[in-house]
């Protein structure tokens, strides 16, 4: 396989790399200490392409594959991985969604406008009691004539506010049973139907995570994602799209800790020379450039399953541990280099350390990605 860049991916990491420089760096720590969304940021996204890369252009998308997606997530992450984790939220669990499984008059009616950034999207799976063991959600929807009646809540929802479009998971059948979950599309203004509690973070903090909160929300039939019963395995297949979401998610901000850390070491001096030219820095530096290339090339290797149709279960999950586990080592390493600069809101770094720890949580734990991994391989044979 030759995971070589080719100029279209080069031309969208200058573009957005230029964006980023332009839009974000002058704001990010005050989006941060403010825990601010910065919701026409996202508009202008969308008329760069980036708020529907995956998205055919027949519905107003750009029609680009995993390669350009992931290196689009990687330069904004690299600047702020906020910005990058609403981005990824966005694109790859609600709208991904909606394309993936949608009928033909939803995929009508919803992606043009989530494609352009006129409206926002979110995905509900997770609950207060239901992190990774989803089936157990409480969460439901009945069924009353032509219409269905939500009920309940979900929790850590990206956009949980903000959100003019979600993909929500309940429970429609028995408890424990995958068959008796299914997916439905809900408006933001449905009566019955709001935002709650916004989580205080200890980093993403401009990424908007809330409540969603449902008290005898009736949708029509008709907002259903597929069949009854289908929303675990639908659900399951966006979310290995997903975690290639989150492991170039966290290379960038690894790659923005490490190129801060090098940049530092080369400056700051102690003892009458560059930090850089101790072994102590040097072998740091080296292990951050290391973690960034093997994260690279798994990331690379799991969008080529998912271009191709191999094993996205598999590749995506080793993405996702090895990148988010990386990105964790190097942004620790990073505000270390720094020393007590590294742990003051004047350097970036400390940012990039806060913000990584969700990259090990958010989409299947590193503890579920090694369940996947192994549990493909006992299934599988090691190959």
């Amino acid at each position: 396989m030759n995971f070589q860049e080719n100029e279209t991916i080069g031309a969208i990491r200058e573009m957005v790399r230029d964006f980023a420089a332009r839009e974000m760096a002058p704001h990010i720590m005050d989006w941060d200490e403010r825990q601010h969304f910065p919701r026409a940021l996202f508009g202008k996204m969308g008329e760069l392409g980036l708020m529907g890369m995956l998205v055919p252009d027949s519905y107003g998308g750009t029609g680009l594959g995993y390669f350009e997606y992931a290196a689009a997530i990687e330069e904004l992450a690299a600047v702020c991985g906020s910005i990058g984790l609403s981005m990824a939220a966005h694109n790859s669990l609600c709208t991904n969604h909606i394309l993936s499984f949608g009928s033909e008059d939803q995929k009508q009616r919803y992606l043009p406008k989530l494609a352009s950034g006129e409206h926002i999207g979110a995905w509900g799976l997770t609950e207060a009691g239901t992190g990774s063991d989803a089936m157990r959600m409480q969460c439901t929807a009945t069924r009353d004539g032509e219409d269905w009646v939500i009920n309940g809540t979900k929790n850590w929802i990206t956009h949980g506010i903000s959100g003019d479009v979600v993909v929500v998971l309940v429970r429609t059948g028995e408890l424990l049973d995958s068959r008796g979950i299914s997916a439905f599309i809900v408006e933001r203004g449905t009566p019955g139907f709001k935002g709650g509690k916004k989580e205080n973070k200890l980093g993403m903090r401009s990424s908007e995570t809330a409540e969603l909160i449902f008290e005898d929300c009736r949708i029509p039939a008709g907002q259903m994602l597929g069949e009854e019963g289908e929303g675990f395995i639908q659900a399951m297949k966006i979310l290995d799209g997903g975690r290639i979401s989150i492991a170039a998610l966290a290379l960038g901000i690894g790659r923005g800790a490490y190129d801060a850390a090098r940049r530092y070491a080369g400056e700051r001096e102690q003892f009458g020379r560059p930090i850089a030219q101790f072994q102590g820095i040097g072998f740091k530096l080296a292990d951050m450039a290391v973690g960034l290339e093997a994260s690279r090339g798994l990331i690379d290797k799991a969008c080529h399953a998912k271009m191709t149709g191999g094993d996205v279960t598999r590749y995506g999950a080793m993405a996702k541990y090895m990148a988010s586990e990386e990105c964790v080592r190097i942004s620790t390493d990073a505000v270390q280099v720094f020393g007590g600069y590294g742990y003051t809101k004047d350097f970036p770094v400390e940012k990039f350390y806060r913000d990584s720890k969700l990259c090990t949580i958010g989409e299947g734990t590193s503890e579920i990605q090694k369940l996947v991994i192994s549990r493909g391989l006992l299934a599988n044979g090691a190959g």
